[in-house]
């Protein structure tokens, strides 16, 4: 199911702890561009129908990436896209945007998804997995 616009920054926003619903979205265009550019095919097709339409767009047509970047190296382009940011803000930024897109994804889609990112991205999606 779809997760709604208005519930997917409402959750973005407390997550974050965002003052202004602008600055959610502003995180989750950013992350979702570059998350975009590490999907392929069917699960990158599946995340996006469960996000709003808009987002779903963003991440159907992402941001190019040359190679797929580790969990450090997407936290730092994170920054270096959102005005001001630092890492640190960053890493908030983008643990706040893709632990919500896991709530919307499911837990077996977000399997998934992991399965096609580089080692470390579960922290970032709030889903540990356990070795």
């Amino acid at each position: 199911m779809t997760m709604r616009w208005d519930a997917f920054l409402k959750e973005v926003q407390e997550r974050g702890e965002y003052g202004t619903p602008q600055e959610a979205e502003r995180a989750a265009r950013t992350v979702l561009a570059l998350l975009g550019a590490h999907l392929v095919g069917d699960v990158r097709a599946r995340l996006a129908s469960r996000l709003p339409e808009t987002f779903a767009l963003i991440l159907l047509n992402p941001l190019q990436a040359a190679e797929p970047l580790s969990p450090e190296r997407f936290v730092r382009a994170t920054a270096a896209w959102i005005e001001g940011a630092t890492e640190r803000t960053a890493t908030w930024d983008v643990s706040a945007v893709l632990s919500v897109t896991a709530d919307a994804a499911g837990d077996e889609l977000t399997r998934r998804v992991l399965l096609q990112l580089p080692p470390g991205y579960d922290l970032l999606f709030g889903r540990p997995t356990r070795t």
